[in-house]
């Protein structure tokens, strides 16, 4: 099987054999505005099947996996939200990388954008440990919650606009059940789209909409919408985006 089935032993696995499975964009809507809380919304979202694309992408990727990985299992399922129920800031990412979160069940984990993410949140208080190598390897998060715009692993790390509105969902109403203080929007497809969310719940929206940029601050109503360049190694390795950059960042979220 390219995929890890749930309830089968899987670290923090939010999902159970009994677990409702959404297979089109209507269940999803349905199960995702149905979800009574965390808990049961990530399990619904790590069993997904919504998108065919994107099931076939990361269950290929599970199956064929990358040299240096052989003798792992992958996930090769949706990357839910995770980190604290309550959070005072929500991190917001993209989508999980083929052999990053599709690899290690957690988002940001795995790879080298998730080695920059989780040494600067260690830096400035947001996460328990500097490195964040696997689910279940002690890592928590301290005040903060990550999520994805797209749950699952994309081809080229390009999920369609049509992907991306599928999964909209689950990222509302995770919105819908937490109450952040502070957002912080990695990359400008994040930035785009957490808006159509924050009206969603009700937030009073500036117009024009702000562009993005690292370090841009939107007050809104109850929380502050911040903008931070993605820590991509196209970044990293290009001075575009460095350590002191996202300390700054997540220095100021924690902050308020």
């Amino acid at each position: 099987m390219s995929f890890v089935p749930p309830g089968t032993g899987w670290p923090d696995d939010p999902a159970t054999p009994s677990t409702p499975v959404a297979t089109t964009p209507a269940e999803v809507a349905d199960l995702a505005a149905h979800s009574p809380s965390i808990g049961e919304l990530t399990a619904r979202q790590s069993v997904c099947r919504a998108c065919p694309r994107l099931v076939a992408w990361r269950e290929e990727v599970a199956d064929v996996k990358r040299r240096a990985y052989q003798n792992e299992t992958y996930w090769g399922r949706p990357i839910a939200g995770w980190g604290d129920d309550d959070p005072k800031v929500l991190i917001v990412g993209l989508a999980p990388a083929a052999h990053g979160g599709n690899r290690t069940g957690r988002i940001f984990t795995g790879d080298r954008s998730g080695d920059w993410l989780f040494a600067s949140l260690h830096r400035t208080g947001l996460a328990a440990q500097p490195t964040s190598v696997h689910a279940g390897d002690g890592q928590r998060l301290i005040g903060a919650r990550m999520v994805a715009a797209v749950r699952c692993a994309p081809p080229a790390n390009k999920p369609t606009p049509g992907e991306r509105d599928n999964c909209f969902p689950w990222l509302l109403q995770e919105l819908r059940l937490v109450r952040p203080r502070a957002i912080v929007a990695l990359g400008g497809f994040a930035w785009q789209a957490i808006w159509p969310a924050l009206k969603a719940v009700g937030h009073p929206l500036p117009t024009p909409r702000p562009a993005f940029g690292h370090g841009v601050e939107v007050p809104l109503d109850g929380t502050t919408l911040i903008g931070c360049y993605h820590p991509s190694q196209q970044n990293t390795f290009t001075g575009r985006v460095t350590e002191p950059m996202l300390d700054a960042v997540f220095t100021r979220a924690a902050s308020l």
